[in-house]
C-alpha cells in the first residue's frame, strides 16, 4: 500500500487525511496466494455501546479552513485543506482537498477532493463523494449512507473502466472518513474515554476501535496546545488480518482543533500535522515554518 493510501486508509478519524484521496487499496484487493492453505474465516468482534452523545455547541462553524502538511516516512508529502461550507439542502458539507507536493509528485502525482454531507446535529453522513486524479487516471467514488437501515452503498469508476458497487452494512455507528474528525471533536473527551465506530474508507468498511490515553501538552507549528491523545486499531471488517494503527491530537479548548495524526506502515509512520487556522470572527492562525509536532 502506499504511504499516500495508507495516510487515508491508516489515519482514518483525521485520516479525512488518507491516501489522499481514497486510492484503490491494492494490498488489499491482492487475492490470495496460490495454494494458501484455507483457514476458518477471522471476523470483528462488535461495538460494546454506540458512541455518546455530542457535546455542545458545536467546536466548529461554516468557513471554517484548516489547513496540513502531510509527511510520509519523515518526507513530506503534500498538503491538505479541510473546508465546512454552509448548510446545503439540509446536510453540512466538509470538504477535503489534497495534493502531493513536487517532490512526491516524481513517485505519483495525486490531486483530489472528498466531500461528506453530515446531518448539521448528529455529524452522521448522508452521502460522501470522491473526484481524484492520480498521475492521469481520474477515480470517482460515490457512497450512499442509510442511516436508519445501516447500509453503506458505494459506487466507483476508475478510468475507462466499467463501474463498480459494493454494499455494505453498519455495527451502530457508521462514518465516512472525512467527516469522522469533525464528530470526533464533539465527543466528551475525558481520561479512558471509550470509542468504537464503523467508517468507510478506500472503498472498504472498518471498524475503528480506540480509547482517549490522556491529556497531554503538545508542540506544534502554530504554538503550544493542551490536547486529548486519541488512539486506536481500525480493522478491515472483510478482511481482520489488515489493521491500521492510529493516533490523533485535539486540543482542549472551545475550539477542539485536530493538531495531528498518525499512522503507522511496515515502513515507518505517515502523519497530518495542522499549520493553519481560519475561523469567522477569528483571527487567523498560521505557521512560520520553524516548528515540529512534538509530544
Amino acid at each position: 500500500m502506499s504511504p499516500l493510501r495508507t495516510l487515508f486508509t491508516a489515519l482514518l478519524s483525521l485520516s479525512s487525511v488518507s491516501a489522499w484521496a481514497q486510492l484503490p487499496d491494492a494490498e488489499a484487493d491482492a487475492p490470495e496466494a496460490e495454494g494458501a492453505k484455507a483457514e476458518a474465516p477471522l471476523t470483528v468482534a462488535p461495538c460494546t455501546s454506540a458512541l455518546p452523545a455530542l457535546r455542545t455547541p458545536m467546536a466548529f462553524m461554516p468557513g471554517e479552513v484548516l489547513e496540513f502538511d502531510l509527511d510520509a516516512m519523515g518526507a513530506q508529502a503534500g498538503t491538505m485543506t479541510m473546508r465546512v461550507h454552509k448548510q446545503k439542502d439540509g446536510h453540512l458539507p466538509i470538504q477535503v482537498e489534497a495534493q502531493t507536493n513536487t517532490f512526491f509528485s516524481k513517485v505519483r502525482r495525486v490531486r483530489g477532493s472528498a466531500t461528506a454531507y453530515l446531518h448539521p446535529r448528529t455529524l452522521r453522513p448522508n452521502r460522501y463523494a470522491e473526484d481524484t486524479m492520480e498521475n492521469e487516471q481520474r477515480r470517482k467514488v460515490n457512497v450512499a449512507f442509510g442511516q436508519k437501515e445501516r447500509t453503506v452503498k458505494v459506487d466507483y469508476q476508475f478510468g475507462q473502466r466499467p463501474k463498480g458497487q459494493f454494499n455494505y452494512t453498519f455495527d451502530k455507528d457508521g462514518l465516512d472518513v472525512a467527516g469522522a474528525i469533525y464528530l470526533l471533536r464533539q465527543l466528551p473527551l475525558k481520561d479512558d474515554l471509550q470509542v468504537c465506530f464503523d467508517v468507510y474508507g478506500v472503498r472498504r468498511m472498518w471498524r475503528m476501535q480506540g480509547a482517549v490515553v490522556k491529556r497531554e501538552q503538545v508542540t506544534t507549528p502554530l504554538g503550544q496546545f493542551n490536547a486529548w491523545h486519541v488512539t486506536g486499531t481500525a480493522v478491515r471488517l472483510d478482511r481482520p488480518k489488515q489493521k491500521r494503527e492510529v493516533h490523533v491530537w485535539i486540543s482542549d479548548d472551545a475550539r477542539r482543533l485536530p493538531l495531528a495524526a498518525v499512522g503507522t506502515i511496515d515502513l515507518g509512520a505517515v502523519r497530518a500535522t495542522l499549520t493553519s487556522v481560519s475561523r469567522p470572527g477569528e483571527k487567523p492562525q498560521k505557521s512560520e515554518g520553524q516548528e515540529t509536532m512534538k509530544w
